[in-house]
C-alpha cells in the first residue's frame, strides 16, 4: 500500500506509525505557566514587601521539596560508582524508578510551580518598582505641573472622549526619560506613563521623543502599569526633540502606504482594512467599533495571531501536511524546500512583529499565532499545550504587565480552545453528518466563544447572543481580506497603483465583515445584560457548561432542539408585538417616550401609527435604534437636535438606520464644530436635509403641535456655550403639555422665564442637563410638572442626577423617574384638564 493510503486508513495525516500523533497531552508545563502568570498578576497590585516575603517563601519551600531529590540523585550516582568499584551492586534501574518515581516526581512538579511563581512575582514586582521609582508618581498624586520628555512606546490610538461635548483625542503609551518639577529640579528617570493628547498627535511614531509642559494626574485603576497620566491640553502640538528609529520609520511608512492605498474605498472598508491587517484602528468610527463590540468581532480589529496564521497557511498549506511530500500551499509550487519554507515562515513572523510594532500585545499575538502554526504544520497535538504554556511563561516573564491584561487572557483562552476543544467538537459534528470544513469553522467559533464569553462578561457585564453566527459569517471573508490586505501593504511602497487594486479587491470582503457587524448589532437582542465581575463570569461559565451538556443530547430530541432554536431566535429578533406582550412596553396609546441611551438624551413624540417626531439621538447609535424599533417607529417626519454635544447627536446614525426621515432641524449655534460637521456628514450620507430651527417657529405633525421657545433671535440673547443654545420646545400631544429644555443652564432658564412669563404648568418635564445640580427653582415653580423625567447613564462620572435636583422636583409635587434606574419610560394619558390620569410606564413594568 502506498504512503497516502496508510495515511488515509490510519485517519492521521502523519500516518499510523507516527509515535507522536496520538496520546495524552503533555500538561507538565501548564502548572508552572499558570503559577508564574498568577503570581505576576498579584505582584502588579500587591505591596512590594508582601511580594518579597512571598518570593522568599516560594523559594524556601521549593528548596525543601527538592532537597530529598537532590540527595537521592547524589546517592544514586555514588551507588553506581561504588558498584563499578566493587563496593556493592546498584539496584536495577526499573526497581529504583518504581520505588522513587511517584514519591519524588510530585515534589519536583510542585517545586517547579513554586519557582516559576517566584520568578513571575519577581518580574511583576520589578515592573511595579520601576514604574514607581523617581519623582513622577509623587507629582501625579499632587496633580502638579511639570515639563517632561517622553519616548513614545506605542502608536497613538483614537478614543471616544468621556466628555459629553465629544472632542476627539488619542492615548499613547510612553516612558518619561526626563522630568522638570515645579521647583525647577530636573531628574533622569525611566517611568512608564499614559499620555492623553489632542488629535494632532495622531501621526507620531513609536520611539519619537517629545517634550511637553503639562499637568500630571494619577492613573486609573485599569492602567496600573503606568505611574501617571500626562494630560496634554487641547491644541498643544507635539514638540519633537528626537526622531523615531529607522525600524519604526520603516514600519510607519508601510502602514502609511496601506492607509493611502485604501483611501478610495468605502468608509467602512477604508476604516476597517488597516485594522484587519496591522491593527491600525485610527479611522474606525465609534459607531463601527460599537457594532463590533456588540457582535464580539473586536478581535478582528486587534493585532491577532490569527492574522499571522492566515498568511502562513497560504505559504505552508493545509493542516498536518507541512512535513509531508504531499504538502500544500505556495511553497512547493514555487519550488521552496521544507527548510527554506521554515526559514521564510520565520522571516514573515519577524516582519509581522516589525510592521505591527514589537509591543507586548504584538508579541503575544505572534506567540499565540506560532503555537497555532505548530498545530497546522505538524498535527502533533501532544506538543501543542506545552508550546502554548512555554509561550505564556516566556511572555509573562518578559512583559509582566500582560499578566493583568484581559486581552492576554482572551488570547490564551481562545488559542487553547482552538488547540484542545475545537478538534473534538469538529469530529463530533462530522459524525453527525456536518461537512468537514463547516464542522471545523463551527467548532472553532463555538469553542472560542465558550471560553471567552465568561471573561468578556467580567469586565463588560454583557453577553452577545449573536457572536457565534456573526463570527461564522465573518470568517468567510477574513482570510481573503487579510491576504489581499497584506499584499497591498507589501507593494504599496513600490507600486501604489497595484496596491490600490489589491486594496480595492480586499474592500469587498472587508465591507462584508462591516455589514455583518452592523446587521448583528442592529438586532434588538444582539446583546443582553449580565452580572459583571468574577461572580458574573463564573455564573456564565456554569451556564455555558450546562448549555454544552444540553447541546450534546439535543440531537436525540429533534423537537426539543427545534424549540430551543426558535426561542433563541425570538430572543435575538424580539418582534415588537411579542415584546409588547411579554414586557408590557410600550403601552398602547403612548404619547411620549424617553429612551434609555445611557448618558445622553433621546426622546420620542408619537405622531401616528409608526410615525414619531424624535428629539435628540443620544450618544450611541445602537440603543437609539433599539428604542425606536421597540416603539415601532419607521417614519420620522422631523428629527430635532437641540444642540451639538455628542451625548445628543452621536447616535444619529442609529435613528436614521432603516427609517424614512423627512428633515433634521438643528440649533443655530454650531458648537462644537466637529460635532456639527459630523451631523451634516452623516445626514448627507443618508440623503436627509439639515436646516436650522427658526426662533419662535410653530409646527404641527399628526396631532402634535409645538413652539420653539428658545433660543431667542441672536440680537436679543447671545448663548454662553452650546448648552445655553439648546432648542427648547413647548409641546402639546394628545392632551398632554410637555416642556423639553435640552441642556439649558440656570442663566438661560431664567432668561427663558423672563421672555415667556405666561408659561403654563406642564404635565411632563424633560429635566434639563440630565438632572444636574444647575437648575433654576423659579422656572420649576412656574411650570410645576406633574411628571419629571431624567435621562442619565448608569454609573456616569458626573453624578447625574443630582440628589438636590431630585429633592427639589419632589418638593414641587413632581413624580420623578430616571432612565439609569427605571430604564426607558413611556407616558400615556391626558393632561389634568382632560380629566384622565397621567401614566408613566418604565420598561418592563405594567401600567
Amino acid at each position: 500500500m502506498n504512503r497516502s493510503g496508510v495515511h488515509v486508513e490510519s485517519g492521521n495525516p502523519l500516518g499510523a506509525a507516527n509515535p507522536h500523533q496520538e496520546g495524552p497531552p503533555d500538561l507538565r508545563l501548564v502548572p508552572p505557566a499558570i503559577g508564574a502568570w498568577a503570581a505576576a498578576a498579584v505582584a502588579l497590585n500587591a505591596p512590594v514587601r508582601w511580594v518579597t516575603w512571598g518570593v522568599v517563601a516560594f523559594v524556601v519551600v521549593a528548596g525543601v521539596l527538592l532537597g530529598p531529590t537532590v540527595r537521592r540523585w547524589g546517592s544514586g550516582v555514588g551507588g553506581r560508582v561504588g558498584a563499578r568499584g566493587g563496593t556493592g551492586p546498584a539496584p536495577p534501574a526499573s526497581t529504583a524508578h518504581r520505588a522513587v518515581g511517584p514519591w519524588w516526581a510530585n515534589r519536583v512538579a510542585v517545586a517547579a510551580v513554586l519557582l516559576c511563581a517566584a520568578a513571575g512575582a519577581t518580574a511583576g514586582a520589578l515592573h511595579v518598582a520601576e514604574a514607581r521609582r523617581g519623582p513622577v508618581p509623587g507629582l501625579a498624586r499632587q496633580y502638579a505641573h511639570a515639563t517632561v520628555e517622553l519616548t513614545l512606546t506605542s502608536d497613538p490610538r483614537p478614543v471616544r472622549a468621556r466628555a459629553a461635548w465629544g472632542g476627539r483625542s488619542v492615548v499613547i503609551q510612553a516612558v518619561v526619560t526626563r522630568v522638570v518639577g515645579p521647583d525647577g529640579g530636573a531628574s533622569r528617570v525611566r517611568t512608564p506613563v499614559l499620555v492623553t493628547a489632542p488629535e494632532s498627535w495622531q501621526r507620531l511614531l513609536p520611539s519619537t521623543r517629545v517634550r511637553v509642559s503639562t499637568r500630571l494626574a494619577p492613573p486609573r485603576p485599569d492602567d496600573r502599569w503606568a505611574a501617571a497620566v500626562v494630560r496634554v491640553p487641547e491644541r498643544v502640538a507635539p514638540q519633537v526633540v528626537g526622531e523615531p528609529t529607522a525600524l519604526q520609520r520603516t514600519a510607519g511608512g508601510l502602514r502609511a502606504g496601506l492607509r493611502e492605498a485604501v483611501d478610495g474605498l468605502s468608509p467602512d472598508a477604508r476604516a476597517l482594512l488597516p485594522g484587519l491587517v496591522v491593527g491600525d484602528t485610527s479611522r474606525v468610527t465609534p459607531e463601527l467599533r460599537d457594532a463590533f463590540e456588540a457582535t464580539d468581532l473586536t478581535h478582528l480589529m486587534a493585532v491577532s495571531g490569527s492574522n499571522l496564521v492566515i498568511v502562513l497557511v497560504l505559504l505552508i498549506g493545509p493542516p498536518g501536511r507541512a512535513s509531508l511530500a504531499e504538502r500544500g500551499g505556495l511553497a512547493p509550487r514555487l519550488g521552496i524546500s521544507l527548510r527554506a519554507t521554515a526559514l521564510l515562515g520565520g522571516m514573515i513572523t519577524v516582519a509581522f512583529v516589525v510592521v505591527c510594532r514589537p509591543e507586548p500585545s504584538v508579541l503575544r499575538a505572534a506567540a499565540c499565532g506560532l503555537v497555532t502554526l505548530l498545530a497546522i504544520a505538524t498535527g502533533r497535538r501532544r506538543s501543542l499545550i506545552p508550546a502554548l504554556a512555554a509561550a505564556v511563561l516566556g511572555l509573562v516573564l518578559y512583559a509582566p504587565e500582560l499578566a493583568g491584561s484581559y486581552g492576554f487572557l482572551l488570547s490564551v483562552l481562545a488559542t487553547g480552545a482552538l488547540l484542545t476543544t475545537a478538534p473534538g467538537w469538529s469530529e463530533a459534528l462530522r459524525r453527525r453528518g456536518v461537512p468537514g470544513r463547516l464542522a471545523e469553522v463551527l467548532a472553532a467559533a463555538g469553542a472560542a466563544q465558550a471560553v471567552c464569553a465568561p471573561v468578556v462578561a467580567v469586565f463588560a457585564a454583557r453577553v452577545s447572543l449573536v457572536a457565534v453566527p456573526c463570527n461564522l459569517l465573518a470568517e468567510l471573508a477574513v482570510a481573503p481580506a487579510t491576504v489581499l490586505g497584506f499584499a497591498a501593504l507589501a507593494v504599496a511602497a513600490v507600486a501604489m497603483p497595484v496596491a490600490e487594486l489589491l486594496a480595492w479587491c480586499a474592500g469587498w470582503p472587508t465591507g462584508w465583515i462591516a455589514d455583518i457587524a452592523r446587521a448583528g448589532a442592529a438586532l434588538p437582542g444582539a446583546q443582553t445584560g449580565w452580572p459583571g465581575g468574577w461572580g458574573g463570569g463564573a455564573l456564565l461559565a456554569g451556564v455555558t457548561v450546562g448549555a454544552v451538556f444540553l447541546a450534546r443530547r439535543l440531537p436525540r430530541h429533534p423537537w426539543a432542539a427545534a424549540g430551543c432554536a426558535v426561542l433563541l431566535l425570538l430572543a435575538v429578533v424580539r418582534p415588537a408585538p411579542l415584546t409588547r406582550i411579554v414586557t408590557g412596553w410600550p403601552p398602547p396609546g403612548w404619547a411620549f417616550a424617553m429612551c434609555d441611551v445611557g448618558q445622553g438624551d433621546a426622546t420620542v413624540l408619537a405622531a401616528g401609527e409608526g410615525t414619531a417626531v424624535v428629539v435628540d439621538a443620544g450618544p450611541d447609535p445602537v440603543p437609539a435604534d433599539r428604542c425606536l424599533r421597540a416603539l415601532g417607529v419607521t417614519r420620522i417626519p422631523l428629527l430635532l437636535l437641540t444642540h451639538f454635544h455628542a451625548d445628543h447627536v452621536a447616535g444619529l446614525a442609529g435613528v436614521l438606520r432603516g427609517r424614512a426621515v423627512g428633515v433634521i432641524e438643528t440649533a443655530t449655534y454650531e458648537e462644537p464644530p466637529e460635532q456639527a460637521r459630523f451631523v451634516r456628514r452623516t445626514a448627507a450620507g443618508a440623503g436627509v436635509p439639515v436646516v436650522p430651527v427658526e426662533p419662535g417657529e410653530r409646527r404641527a405633525v399628526g396631532g402634535l403641535t409645538w413652539q420653539a421657545l428658545w433660543p431667542l433671535p441672536a440680537p436679543t440673547v447671545t448663548p454662553d456655550g452650546p448648552n445655553d443654545a439648546s432648542v427648547t420646545l413647548l409641546v402639546r400631544a394628545g392632551g398632554l403639555t410637555l416642556l423639553l429644555p435640552g441642556d439649558l443652564e440656570p442663566p438661560a432658564q431664567q432668561a427663558l422665564l423672563r421672555a415667556h412669563p405666561e408659561l403654563p404648568p406642564v404635565d411632563v418635564l424633560k429635566v434639563a442637563h440630565h438632572g444636574s445640580a444647575h437648575q433654576d427653582p423659579a422656572l420649576l415653580r412656574a411650570i410645576r410638572p406633574r411628571l419629571a423625567l431624567i435621562s442619565a447613564g448608569r454609573g456616569n462620572p458626573y453624578g447625574h442626577p443630582a440628589p438636590a435636583t431630585v429633592s427639589l422636583l419632589a418638593a414641587f409635587g413632581a413624580r420623578v423617574l430616571r432612565t439609569d434606574t427605571d430604564g426607558a419610560i413611556a407616558v400615556t394619558g391626558s393632561g389634568s384638564g382632560a380629566g384622565s390620569g397621567l401614566v408613566a410606564v418604565p420598561l418592563g413594568r405594567g401600567p
